[in-house]
């Protein structure tokens, strides 16, 4: 994934923020939206900024503050935390101009109602999302699936994985969207360049890192 790209999370663990740091000087990493806070993370009273939680702001040197975590309760009301909102308004901006929408993991529970209704208007109606593609990921039941996302879905644009290895995002590493539109908007299937699996974190760095170095030599030229 690239820049362009958004992770957005419900999850408050540091996990996805230290894998984004650790890899940052191998290529340039995604965007992070945490949407229920996130133990790692913390954010700038002065600036639309954030860091780690150990460190300050880069603009006016204030120690970054804690953000705010949201439990599973029904009414979270997103607004009322300005971090909170902020890492809500980073996907609405983003949702309305994606083509590939990938949903690992996450089963929609009744307590994220809100949150659902939320992507929902960002994403528009699925008559607005005639040749957008869904991806999910999930072990549940097919149909099941099919119906807890159908706002998300136009007519049989989606496919279901058990494997995220399966998905455009690691067939097509930092290439997912530019396969996706050759294959679905004009009928020619990219050769897949799959991530490796099964092999060390400084191995896996050296396989992107080739991936990177031919981003940064395209924008040169």
């Amino acid at each position: 994934m690239r820049p362009k790209d958004v992770i957005a999370t419900f999850n408050w663990d540091p996990f996805l923020w230290l894998a984004a740091e650790r890899n940052a000087a191998t290529c340039e990493t995604p965007q992070l939206a945490f949407l229920h806070g996130n133990v790692a993370v913390g954010y700038c009273p002065n600036h639309p900024v954030k860091g780690r939680i150990s460190t300050r702001c880069h603009q006016c040197g204030e120690p970054y503050r804690t953000t705010k975590l949201l439990y599973p309760v029904t009414s979270k009301n997103y607004a009322s935390n300005a971090f909170i909102d902020a890492e809500w308004s980073a996907l609405r901006n983003r949702l309305p101009h994606a083509f590939l929408l990938t949903i690992f993991g996450y089963g929609a529970p009744s307590s994220d109602s809100e949150a659902v209704e939320l992507m929902k208007c960002a994403w528009g109606t699925t008559e607005d999302r005639r040749f957008e593609q869904t991806e999910i990921v999930d072990i549940r039941d097919p149909d099941d699936l099919e119906e807890t996302w159908k706002p998300f879905i136009h007519t049989h644009h989606v496919d279901m994985f058990h494997d995220l290895f399966d998905t455009f995002l690691l067939s097509h590493p930092r290439r997912s969207i530019e396969a996706a539109l050759k294959q679905y908007l004009e009928a020619k299937f990219i050769s897949e360049n799959r991530a490796p699996r099964g092999c060390s974190l400084l191995e896996l760095q050296s396989w992107h890192r080739a991936l990177a170095e031919i981003e940064r030599a395209h924008r040169s030229t």
